[in-house]
């Protein structure tokens, strides 16, 4: 399978097949990306969302410290404290309700 969802912790991330209407009503196959969070997250912060949901053919995966560390050629620890780092920003905003962007290349 092409897409697959990875699972950090808070929630899992992945990219869908989508479809997108462009001009003359025409159809283009797209891919979008998906953040959708954990049940005990959104109740812990008393959010609320959409009811977006990966497909359920989608394999969930960990995400693959060893491979990032070989791609990045920063240590293990190094790239597993970044990911954590980054979900505790995450979760300080949320606590505080900012808004928050994440951008992928």
């Amino acid at each position: 399978l092409r897409f697959q969802a990875v699972e950090i912790g808070i929630g899992s991330f992945a990219v869908v097949p989508a479809h997108a209407t462009v001009a003359e009503g025409k159809v283009l196959p797209i891919e979008r990306p998906m953040f959708i969070l954990n049940k005990p997250v959104k109740m812990f912060y008393s959010l609320e969302s959409e009811e977006a949901k990966i497909p359920e053919e989608t394999p969930i995966v960990h995400p693959d410290f060893e491979a990032i560390t070989a791609n990045t050629h920063f240590r293990h620890e190094i790239v597993d404290h970044c990911v954590q780092e980054t979900l505790l920003c995450f979760a300080g905003a949320l606590r505080d309700n900012k808004e928050v962007e994440f951008s992928f290349r």
